[in-house]
């Protein structure tokens, strides 16, 4: 079956944040669950397992914080999403496998950068219609 927790969409939102405004160094992840409204003790253990699969890198320090090891446009959503919740899809037969790898597909066709890009865009209508 497909089954996706609240770690995914914290993740995903917290990294969306994380390549919107850490293009001038590491980001404090503090600062990344206030601006997303995320437990920090959550998104620690989420970062420490993606750190540990080379999608981010973290410093140290008081100018510390997180960054993307590899770029945003590179990592897929379904890259994330099983990282923290296992193969999607897992012995998924009949229908349920057909959802499954339409799922995989769609997740794996949108990149982080997609992400931010579509926020971005998303956040621009929103102003226009104020």
């Amino acid at each position: 079956m497909i089954s996706i927790t609240t770690k995914s969409p914290y993740a995903l939102q917290a990294l969306a944040e994380l390549g919107r405004c850490g293009g001038d160094g590491p980001v404090p992840i503090g600062e990344l669950a206030r601006r997303r409204d995320i437990p920090v003790q959550f998104l620690e253990q989420l970062f420490a397992t993606l750190r540990r699969a080379g999608i981010l890198k973290s410093q140290r320090g008081v100018k510390g914080g997180y960054t993307f090891a590899r770029p945003p446009g590179e990592i897929t959503v379904l890259e994330i999403v099983e990282l923290l919740e296992g193969p999607v899809g897992r012995d998924a037969q009949g229908i349920f496998g057909d959802a499954a790898r339409a799922a995989r597909d769609v997740l794996a066709a949108s990149t982080i950068a997609d992400i931010v890009e579509r926020e971005a865009r998303a956040a621009g209508v929103a102003m226009y219609h104020i």
